[in-house]
């Protein structure tokens, strides 16, 4: 079932959010009939339709009311940040000075706090047909982070059929930042009952990060050769299914890879297709790696038709840093410190291929 975009900008803007106001929401649409729907609270990219066939199919998961926006779990089209995925017991140093910040997953830190940037609500700086743009200031010290941030998140649909994100930051004191969209893809359809392990799923990609069952990093990088994690040549999602202990312990795959450096250049970093090859979604990022994780606990999720969603019902692949990436300088991704004479800049982009 795919909710008629004009529907879903009434019904998410019926109910008030806690700050006692609505939320505003913006369609963005290109000349192939794409349409992109996003809201000023979290800087959330609420759904993606893609006219396939001559249907337009929701993509995206997500839901239809602010209410059951606010009965979510597991950030949901969010904008992640200050500091995206896990950072060991919440700790970490800048120019040997130490920081705690506060833990909210398994005594760790995970996707900026409880009151991280998916939290808030975002200025709206400009709205047009094909883009949006947001901004917001993070406060020196918010949720333990030294520095104030200034960040300005830039969406838009171009008649490529992509999805461009842009971030851009600044800030006074030296600090860290990693911010991402959490989205999760379902590319027969949101609410169509296929599930994410039915797609399938290249990474451009020669290493992955294992983790300790609750996400934290062991330490080094892995090859992927001859493991589970080897998505090199497009494979189904299930074809390894647990396979590996690694996989098992976090009840699928919920893990970064560290991407090629070609992709740094241009070249797509990962592709995902439909079970039905009518569809194909091309990922290219200026950020050194991508978490995927294939929904293992969305279960409960409010959906769109009046339902809840499955485990595993879409897949997230984030673009960010490695996690845990302070306390790891020795990996291969560059300095993660913005400093106040520097601008965090990248770019993460969705293409859509309609294959029909």
């Amino acid at each position: 079932m795919t909710t008629p975009q004009s529907n879903l900008m009434q019904s998410m803007t019926q109910h008030l959010a806690s700050d006692g106001l609505p939320a505003k929401v913006f369609q963005l649409k290109n000349a192939n009939g794409v349409v992109a729907t996003f809201m000023d609270l979290g800087a959330t990219w609420l759904s993606c339709q893609v006219p396939v066939k001559g249907e337009m199919r929701e993509v995206l998961l997500g839901t239809d009311t602010l209410e059951k926006v606010q009965q979510s779990h597991g950030f949901l089209g969010v904008t992640v940040g200050r500091y995206a995925n896990r950072i060991n017991n919440g700790q970490f140093e800048i120019d040997g000075e130490s920081y705690q910040v506060p833990v909210n997953t398994s005594g760790h830190a995970l996707h900026g706090g409880k009151e991280g940037f998916d939290k808030r609500r975002w200025v709206v700086e400009s709205a047009s047909e094909q883009k949006v743009v947001f901004s917001l200031v993070s406060q020196d010290g918010d949720q333990g982070f030294p520095g104030q941030l200034m960040v300005l998140l830039t969406y838009e649909l171009t008649d490529n059929n992509q999805v461009e994100i842009h971030y851009r930051a600044k800030t006074d004191k030296p600090t860290l930042v990693n911010l991402t969209n959490h989205a999760y893809f379902n590319l027969m359809g949101a609410e169509s009952g296929e599930d994410c392990l039915s797609h399938i799923l290249s990474i451009n990609a020669e290493q992955y990060l294992p983790i300790a069952d609750d996400g934290i990093p062991l330490g080094e990088l892995d090859s992927v050769q001859e493991t589970s994690f080897d998505f090199r040549s497009p494979k189904l999602v299930a074809q390894d299914w647990l396979s590996e202990q690694q996989q098992v312990q976090v009840s699928g795959y919920d893990h970064s890879f560290l991407l090629n450096r070609d992709c740094l250049t241009g070249e797509c970093a990962a592709t995902v297709t439909s079970p039905d090859s009518l569809l194909t979604m091309k990922l290219f990022t200026t950020k050194p790696a991508v978490q995927l994780y294939t929904g293992n606990f969305v279960a409960g999720n409010p959906n769109r038709s009046g339902g809840k969603y499955e485990n595993h019902s879409g897949l997230a692949l984030e673009t960010q840093y490695l996690p845990d990436s302070p306390n790891h300088l020795q990996w291969p991704q560059g300095d993660i410190v913005l400093r106040p004479d520097e601008e965090y800049f990248h770019s993460t982009i969705y293409q859509f291929v309609i294959n029909a």
